[in-house]
């Protein structure tokens, strides 16, 4: 079923046609495509992808918006995620690292970086499930592209991160851990994690708006997680285990933490991780992208 209405333009006395709706195409555009092939169903997936991309300073503001927004009242505003992840990284350090028996100036710089990239994947996973649903009134008052709301999300948690790089900064300059230049490697890193977090938004999104019962178990998932991966604990600990080996080898936050974690600690990641991190980004990507095409016209019937 494919039906497209759209209204005359005065000027050209032109009519719409079938073709993939623009942001630039004049008059009202409805386009109803859950019954379109695949390759029209893949061209008005990347029209929305382009326009999204266009749209960046819409994605910057609705972002500083939700911060705002979820922050108003506050005397610290988001500096209180600042606070809170410095207690935690200060009492976590202490306990563990007399647990672990490790020095806690090698130690303390690890847990700062871990906790504080461990909570941007975390919150990003948690908030992309809620991508297209919490902005429901949106999607179905206007045409606009999908894909703003899953940037939406990720620039949000980006400026999160941005205040709580404070603890990291802090801690490397009271334990004097600082890594050198090795530190501009986790930029390529950083730059695989926002494409990943764009493309699990997208996959998480259409999912949980179709599926409610989504949302708690990839809470679950994440749970889990933590855990099993070296977060708390650093991977030198499972080192000369069989288990600690399938761990790393298989555990795919690892290669994505692993890249970014390990050059600001002033090491270089090997380049099995590099390759582990590239394989299930590309995985992510792929499946993201064949479930948005083929969900996208249905998205907004969803929420």
């Amino acid at each position: 079923m494919s039906i497209s209405v759209a209204t005359p333009n005065a000027e050209a006395g032109e009519i719409a046609t079938d073709a993939p709706p623009s942001l630039s195409m004049p008059g009202a555009y409805y386009d109803i495509v859950a019954g379109l092939g695949w390759r029209n169903r893949l061209a008005h997936a990347s029209v929305d992808l382009r326009d999204g991309a266009r749209l960046w300073r819409l994605i910057w503001t609705l972002s500083v918006l939700d911060i705002r927004l979820r922050y108003r009242g506050s005397m610290l505003g988001p500096f209180w995620l600042t606070l809170s992840t410095s207690v935690m990284v200060g009492a976590l350090g202490f306990l563990y690292s007399r647990l672990f028996h490790t020095d806690i100036h090698t130690y303390l710089p690890f847990l700062s970086l871990s906790l504080v990239l461990w909570n941007f994947i975390s919150i990003l996973v948690s908030e992309g499930c809620t991508s297209f649903t919490q902005s429901e009134v949106m999607i179905r008052s206007m045409r606009m592209p999908l894909t703003i709301h899953a940037g939406r999300v990720v620039v949000r948690n980006v400026l999160v991160l941005a205040h709580n790089i404070i603890v990291i900064v802090a801690v490397f300059a009271i334990m004097d851990a600082w890594p050198g230049i090795k530190a501009f490697l986790a930029i390529p890193g950083f730059a695989l994690w926002l494409v990943d977090g764009l493309a699990a938004c997208l996959l998480l999104g259409a999912f949980c708006a179709r599926f409610r019962d989504v949302p708690p178990i990839v809470a679950s998932v994440m749970q889990i997680a933590f855990f099993v991966s070296p977060i708390l604990w650093s991977p030198s600990v499972l080192a000369h285990r069989g288990l600690g080996i399938v761990l790393l080898n298989w555990n795919p936050f690892y290669a994505l933490l692993e890249i970014v974690r390990g050059p600001m600690l002033g090491a270089i990641p090997s380049t099995e991780t590099y390759l582990c991190a590239a394989g299930y980004s590309v995985g992510l990507i792929f499946f993201a992208g064949l479930v948005f095409v083929r969900t996208r016209a249905r998205i907004s019937f969803w929420v």
